[in-house]
């Protein structure tokens, strides 16, 4: 791997728990949001200048692998990787990683998505300051490079 491997520090909640005590499935799928809107905030593309610029990430497909339970107010370690990118950036594909505290991978969330155009609803190539960020990221192991979402005129 190499590059910006991003890291943060999450705890679970009540919200975030499942009829058997332990975290939800749906709960990780909301981490996963929140981590990659914190990485976005912290390379200056905060929920400000989404909105200023009129785009947005859309998700179109999650994977989530499990591994170990987690429960309430717990300490997780979340992660972002690059596991996949178009050329011109308008597609990606973003791995988080869940770790418990003590170490042990606990769930992994895969999301392939692009960047849409609030205004025409159409999938766009993301600003420079964007597309340098993502670029940035520590690439996975099996990253690969991914078609354009943008169509052809």
């Amino acid at each position: 791997m190499t590059g910006l491997l991003y890291e943060t520090a999450l705890e679970t909640g009540w919200s975030d728990m499942d009829m058997n005590g332990h975290m939800a499935n749906t709960a990780f799928l909301e981490k996963a949001v929140d981590v990659r809107l914190r990485f976005f905030a912290a390379h200056r593309f905060g929920i400000g200048e989404f909105a200023r610029l009129r785009v947005g990430p859309v998700v179109m497909s999650d994977e989530l692998a499990y591994f170990r339970e987690v429960h309430l107010q717990e300490t997780l370690r979340a992660t972002l990787a690059l596991a996949g990118l178009a050329d011109d950036g308008s597609r990606w594909r973003l791995r988080n990683e869940f770790h418990r505290a003590d170490g042990q991978l606990a769930a992994r969330v895969s999301s392939v998505g692009g960047w849409l155009n609030l205004d025409a609803r159409k999938l766009v190539a993301p600003p420079p300051v964007l597309a340098e960020a993502l670029a940035a990221l520590t690439r996975t192991d099996d990253f690969a490079a991914l078609p354009s979402s943008l169509r052809a005129r």
